[in-house]
């Protein structure tokens, strides 16, 4: 089965919750977390996710409306690009 693979990169101070909540709007979406990698850099909280959305009935941008404003309640910078974007920004 082919997945539709997404980047979704988190930054903004270190607070209760945000994985919580970036987790629960992706699993109300049925989006599948593939792998995350988190760290506090200071007072820094840093994530990047990759995340398959093939079986989601959602489109791209309800989830990217629903990160925005998970980012704005938390005050957090989050940004989620396709993986074909990503692929083609980093071309050698």
């Amino acid at each position: 089965m082919e997945k539709e693979l997404l980047f979704i990169t988190v930054i903004g101070q270190d607070k209760k919750g945000i994985v919580a909540k970036i987790a629960t709007l992706l699993y109300q979406s049925d989006i599948n977390i593939e792998d995350i990698n988190q760290k506090i850099m200071g007072t820094y909280f840093v994530m990047i996710m990759l995340v398959d959305m093939k079986s989601s009935k959602h489109k791209l941008d309800e989830v990217r409306k629903g990160l925005e404003k998970i980012g704005e309640e938390l005050q957090l910078n989050i940004q989620i690009q396709h993986e074909n974007i990503f692929k083609m920004m980093h071309r050698v």
